[in-house]
């Protein structure tokens, strides 16, 4: 339990100086019934041990009263909003790796067949697929059939661009933002994109006004990071990034429209040597990457060494977007509270003495 306004908490002193008031109050009556001979009516209703219900129903009232001032809020579970849930999968190279059996591919797809079963009716789920660029695949759609197939049409590529799968998922959450991969740079040892010049060119390509679209973009709102609810992005990958937009700087862009970002690094640590085309190459799980996105979005990171792990990774994901924790003011419970104590202390008093208090 915290409070919003606690400094208003100190109001709460009123509550003991009120009782030892009440108290004070009791022990005058009492001494000047004495000094009227003991002339004390017989305990009836309302009287003896119980007289003082009322009167600590109301006061329990005002307590309640005083802590809703003070804007208490809790972390409670709700039945989550999520409106669109959007897959990102790696069909890089190196998902043909076997630490995950069969493959770390195959594995990523049956998961993820399970994971879209679990996903209530209403939401739409969308696929995007990245080696060295990314692609919608499959837009946002409460189809399950085509999620399906989108997910048993995926083929091992070249490259990865884990920063351009989010900025294309961001791109389909928003369509009327203009989101794309110009407003994020590269990776550090890439050449800079996202200049001025780049802007304009690419909103004269779209037709639009050039100084709107630059104008557009430096004044995109931004809200708290992990603040959107009705929509997640969900991505799968062995995290290591070799190309396209830095992974990190795109998620800022996320976490500046509120969008968590949850990771699911698949592989093992030590990996394996992928051996094609006369090539080969180590392949291992490189986590620091997949971590850091989730931490920017305010999402989670999981890793999964095995299909079995990862298929309950995908069903743990599941739970989280049906129901999820949020922190919410509860203020109005406190009043309603203290308006139920009070009327019942009303009511006791009329009834027992025929007055309230």
């Amino acid at each position: 339990m915290t409070f919003v306004w606690p400094q208003l908490l100190w109001s709460l002193l009123a509550v003991p100086l009120m009782a030892a008031g009440y108290v004070a109050w009791v022990r005058r009556r009492s001494s000047a019934r004495r000094e009227l001979g003991g002339l004390v009516m017989s305990a009836g209703p309302g009287r003896g041990r119980w007289r003082h219900l009322p009167p600590a129903l109301f006061l329990g009232a005002i307590t309640l009263l005083l802590l809703s001032v003070g804007r208490p809020a809790a972390v409670v579970t709700l039945p989550a909003q999520h409106e669109t849930v959007m897959l990102a999968i790696d069909v890089s190279g190196s998902m043909r790796a076997t630490d995950v059996k069969p493959t770390r591919l195959a594995a990523a797809q049956e998961a993820a067949r399970a994971f879209v079963q679990t996903q209530p009716r209403t939401t739409r789920i969308g696929i995007v697929t990245f080696a060295g660029t990314a692609s919608l695949v499959q837009p946002p759609t409460e189809n399950r059939e085509d999620v399906f197939q989108a997910i048993d049409r995926l083929q091992p590529q070249r490259g990865t661009a884990i920063g351009s799968a989010i900025v294309v998922s961001l791109a389909t959450i928003f369509p009327k933002d203009r989101i794309d991969l110009r407003m994020v740079g590269r990776k550090p040892d890439g050449p800079a994109e996202g200049n001025r010049e780049q802007r304009r060119d690419a909103a004269r390509a779209r037709g639009g006004d050039p100084l709107e679209d630059l104008t557009t973009q430096s004044q995109m709102p931004k809200i708290a990071p992990g603040s959107y609810d009705s929509a997640v992005v969900v991505l799968l990958s062995d995290g290591q990034s070799t190309t396209g937009p830095d992974p990190v700087a795109a998620a800022k862009l996320a976490a500046e429209r509120g969008v968590r970002v949850y990771t699911v690094g698949v592989g093992t640590a030590k990996g394996e040597v992928l051996r094609t085309d006369g090539w080969s190459m180590r392949v291992s799980l490189d986590e620091a990457q997949l971590k850091t996105v989730a931490d920017v979005t305010r999402g989670e990171y999981f890793q999964a060494d095995s299909a079995t792990e990862l298929k309950r990774i995908y069903q743990s994901m599941s739970s989280r977007f049906v129901m999820e924790k949020k922190e919410l003011e509860v203020g109005a419970l406190f009043a309603a509270g203290a308006a139920m104590l009070a009327l019942l202390a009303a009511g006791l008093s009329v009834a027992w003495y025929g007055r309230v208090l």
